[in-house]
């Protein structure tokens, strides 16, 4: 096994255990790791990343249910529009990409360049997001919920697009559409973004299935470490104070997104 191979596996680790201490933004981790530790074509990475998040979530969000925090009608509102997105976006969409996008004097971006680009500016937003996160002590937790559909729907459509595209979660998007749109308190948005993130990722997977081969074993074993790190993760959240350590990641991220833009250009 190669020294790269082993780094992209400790990679699958590290994203878990950011999940788990932060409750989201380590699947942005997710391509950049299969791309340049695991060697993995940009298209597949994103299909894998879809599969990656989509389970890692789906244990977040079942450790969510005991606790009654997830709000299943908000989910179901916000999931509908956001997998049919991610879906066609999948089957359709990304294989519709073509080979070579456009030419500017003799540089060609090509399809992988364009996804890795546009990878490296959604994760320079999301680093942004984590950054500038501020606590404004309202007391959320007694404001009424309250349901914006129309703007809950389009945010569903808009999210499923970026998912679809990049293989990323989107919670940086679905957390703040949720307080804001649907008025959730803040432990209850990122509990229920968690099921939305992993049914509108694993039905995107879907689409992947019927267009391309995938290495079931590798997928599977690279997700079981992320997985395992959750628990890491949950378990260091008792001895971690994850708002700084989440502005921390944030410039990490800030600093990846940066350098997969220059990676890409030169």
């Amino acid at each position: 096994m190669e020294i790269l191979e082993i780094l992209g596996y400790f990679g699958a680790l590290i994203i878990g255990v950011v999940l788990g201490l932060i409750g989201g933004g380590g699947s942005i981790l997710t391509v950049p790791v299969l791309v340049y530790l695991m060697a993995i074509n940009p298209v597949t990475a994103t299909a894998y990343s879809l599969f990656v998040v989509g389970t890692s979530s789906l244990v977040g969000a079942l450790r969510n249910i005991p606790k009654k925090l997830i709000d299943f009608r908000t989910a179901i509102v916000f999931a509908i529009p956001a997998f049919v997105a991610v879906y066609l976006t999948r089957k359709f969409l990304v294989p519709a990409i073509p080979a070579e996008i456009f030419t500017v004097f003799d540089f060609t971006v090509t399809k992988n360049i364009g996804i890795m680009l546009f990878f490296a500016i959604i994760m320079v937003i999301a680093s942004i997001s984590m950054i500038r996160e501020k606590d404004n002590g309202r007391n959320v937790e007694e404001e009424k919920v309250t349901y914006n559909y129309p703007l809950i729907i389009l945010e569903g459509v808009v999210v499923g697009l970026l998912t679809g595209i990049v293989g990323a979660g989107g919670g940086f998007l679905i957390i703040p559409a949720l307080v804001l749109m649907a008025k959730l308190p803040m432990k209850k948005a990122v509990a229920t973004s968690l099921l939305i993130i992993a049914v509108k990722s694993l039905i995107g997977f879907i689409g992947d299935v019927e267009n391309m081969d995938i290495d079931w074993v590798f997928l599977l074993i690279f997700t079981g470490i992320s997985i395992a790190g959750i628990w890491l993760g949950v378990y260091l959240n008792n001895f971690i104070n994850g708002k700084k350590l989440k502005k921390g990641f944030g410039w990490f991220v800030l600093l990846m997104g940066i350098y997969i833009i220059w990676s890409e250009l030169y």
